[in-house]
């Protein structure tokens, strides 16, 4: 495999001074130009077929269900950020072992707005407005005193609430989507039904259908984090968010500019919420039409900060009082958390450096040759950790010396202070997925084993600015299997479980795999969970941008 022969693991005598760059920064050359990947495409609301190799399992049944950027200009004007593509949603229709996509703009104000001006009309993360030509000068002028308006351009995720499938970003609007046609139903705003100015796009649902997040709220005494729940099932047809309530709220350590987070973690009885060092500047956001600054330019990391964990009980909405803390991180995905003989183990993709979200722009995404290199060069690797949290301590409990014990585990935890736990991270892998690039995009057995002790997780592996590989994880002697193909760029593995699972590994991975040298041979990927071989493919002959999130939609 040529690809694996660019990846340079010398140690030289510069480097071995400092082990830090060896995980974090590397030292590739000649990627291959993905620009394709950032590439507005036509939506195809029609059913299409697709031409399948190898076999999909008779037994799946339902909806692949995708969400991601794709549009990225306007009339003769350019977004900034991959996040600020227009939504496009995409739908795999997998029945008896044929499967037929197609796919839908998200019809979001946004995307409306833009169309009818032909020009961006609605800033968006890393994209300001401009004001409009066709207003006069003191109209221009006064408008640059609007906040902006949040974004309804929800293109991060597929999530459910009460069993009604919506599509999400970070702001306060999302939109309920019919799974059968794409089409967009109806415009959800948490603010009509709570205080937040806006939610994750990555909610955690109970077996029952309860459904946690995350949203801010800034107010006079400065910004606050809130937790929300929303009931597990509808009262009437045409319900939303009725009966979501904020049951804890936890004021920033810095009033004025609080903690980005994209997603949150949660066990049996706790809420597990990770301040980590990259802040908004709310200041910064607030005033961006003015300065022209876009709302991605008012984040900063900060590697001075540490991250502190905040647990939630569930039942009761109380904060634990005691702050566990760590080493500055960067996390955007959970992979699981749980509880065992007292301790929180909590396991996410972190890396030590939270500069990457603002890397993330088109125009690098578009970069070829040595700018490319070294676009990837300076971002930091993600990898899978462990932390594990002593949940009693009091005060008997001793300082300065590692709490953890009767877990095979090497993550620490030593208190030092009266409500101050200090904790450092367990590696969950081999040195080998070094030369994956990390791993990012996790997925375990959601429906069997969230909050529950676990053994696979799966994820993408990174030796570019996307995913290049799908790797399976077996935490029991942190073993790895991998699917890769030069050219061939998989996002975010599904786990699907088949139907008399014992196994917890038992049943299908899908993805969607991108082939930006190709023209319009995108396919649908099936693997076996267990083995991690190919099972079939289902190609598409249409072009596909790289995309974020999705989820599998079993229908009977």
């Amino acid at each position: 495999d040529v690809a694996m022969e660019t990846i340079n693991h010398k140690k030289s005598n510069a480097e071995s001074k400092s082990q830090k760059n060896i995980s974090h920064f590397t030292d590739v050359h000649g990627l291959p130009c993905i620009e394709k990947i950032v590439s507005s495409v036509e939506d195809k609301p029609e059913p299409i077929s697709t031409n399948i190799t190898g076999t999909i399992p008779q037994w799946i049944n339902g909806n692949f269900l995708r969400n991601g950027p794709g549009k990225f200009e306007i009339g003769n004007q350019s977004f900034n950020h991959w996040f600020d593509g227009m939504a496009l949603l995409h739908q795999f229709k997998i029945s008896k072992g044929k499967v037929t996509y197609k796919s839908r703009f998200l019809s979001s104000s946004s995307y409306q707005s833009n169309k009818e001006h032909n020009r961006i009309a609605v800033s968006e993360f890393g994209t300001v407005t401009l004001p409009d030509p066709c207003k006069n000068f003191f109209q221009r002028f006064l408008s640059r005193f609007e906040l902006p308006k949040p974004t309804d351009n929800a293109n991060v995720s597929f999530v459910t609430y009460k069993g009604d499938y919506y599509v999400s970003t970070e702001t306060n609007v999302m939109h309920k989507i019919d799974p059968e046609t794409l089409e967009t139903k109806k415009q959800v705003d948490w603010s009509k039904f709570i205080a937040v100015n806006g939610a994750t796009a990555h909610p955690h649902t109970e077996p029952d259908g309860t459904t946690y997040n995350m949203g801010n709220s800034y107010g006079p005494k400065g910004a606050h984090y809130n937790i929300i729940r929303v009931p597990p099932t509808k009262k009437t047809e045409a319900e939303t968010l009725e009966g979501a309530t904020v049951f804890c709220s936890i004021p920033s350590t810095d009033k004025g500019k609080p903690s980005y987070y994209h997603s949150f973690a949660m066990s049996e009885n706790y809420v597990v919420f990770i301040e980590q060092p990259i802040k908004m500047d709310l200041l910064k956001i607030a005033t961006g039409k003015l300065t022209k600054k876009s709302i991605s330019q008012g984040f900063s990391w900060n590697p001075k900060v540490n991250t502190i964990f905040h647990l939630i009980h569930k039942q009761t909405g109380e904060v634990n009082a005691i702050k566990y803390v760590a080493k500055p991180l960067s996390t955007f995905h959970q992979i699981n958390a749980y509880e065992e003989n007292g301790f929180l183990v909590l396991d996410m993709c972190a890396s030590d450096d939270g500069q990457a979200i603002t890397n993330y722009n088109v125009q690098n995404l578009r970069k070829s040759g040595e700018a490319l290199d070294e676009v990837y060069n300076t971002l930091c690797r993600v990898f899978p950790r462990r932390f594990v949290l002593p949940l009693h301590v009091d005060k008997n409990t001793s300082y300065n010396q590692n709490l953890i014990h009767g877990l095979d585990s090497t993550a620490t935890a030593v208190r030092i202070g009266k409500n101050k736990v200090f904790c450092t991270h367990e590696d969950l892998h081999g040195e080998e997925l070094h030369q994956y690039g990390g791993l990012e995009f996790p997925q375990i057995n959601y429906g069997k084993y969230n909050t529950h002790r676990y053994r696979y997780f799966y994820g993408c592996g990174f030796r570019h600015l996307v995913g290049d590989a799908l790797i399976k994880m077996d935490l029991q002697g942190k073993h790895m299997k991998v699917w890769k193909q030069p050219g061939l760029y998989p996002s975010e593995p599904v786990f699907v479980p088949s139907p008399h699972a014992t196994e917890e590994d038992d049943g299908v991975v899908m993805s969607v795999v991108i082939t930006p040298d190709e023209d319009k041979s995108t396919f649908l990927l099936v693997l076996n969970a267990q083995t991690f071989e190919e099972l079939g493919r289902a190609e598409v002959p249409v072009n596909i941008p790289y995309g974020f999130h999705g989820t599998f939609h079993a229908t009977a």
